[in-house]
């Protein structure tokens, strides 16, 4: 496995396990560099994920809200759709140095491993619809 797909699962977890435990994804990712326990230490890029994601937190939300069919709240999704897609969304929209093609499969990738069987086509067609209509949010070193 490429280390940046690694890098994509565990910034999933941090945002799947912040999510289920209704806790802030910032104390959730200091907690994980800080205490790795028994897990190798969390991947620099898994790091710049989350960060990102929460950083854009409000922004990446209401886009994957105006992408999702309309009786697809953020609420009604399930978690790990959300994790996968703040990710997907992220990357396409906020770093250069991934391509479009490539976040949507990864996020695709993800779905079909680790969600159901309908989530790696909503996942594929939400981001799809950001990566077509949605403009790049600017980097947090701009």
């Amino acid at each position: 496995m490429a280390a940046r797909t690694k890098a994509r699962k565990r910034a999933l977890d941090v945002l799947f396990e912040a999510d289920q435990r209704g806790e802030n994804v910032l104390e959730v990712l200091n907690s994980r560099l800080s205490e790795s326990g028994r897990e190798t230490p969390l991947p620099e890029y898994s790091a710049q994920i989350v960060r990102g994601v929460a950083e854009r937190w409000l922004e990446i939300n209401t886009l994957l809200s105006d992408a999702a069919a309309p009786d697809w709240t953020l609420q009604r999704m399930p978690a790990v759709d959300r994790a996968i897609l703040r990710i997907g969304a992220w990357e396409i929209l906020a770093n250069a140095e991934v391509a479009t093609s490539v976040a949507i499969d990864e996020a695709v990738e993800l779905a079909r491993d680790l969600s159901t069987d309908d989530s790696p086509s909503f996942v594929n067609g939400v981001l799809g619809t950001i990566a077509r209509d949605a403009p790049a949010l600017p980097s947090s070193t701009e």
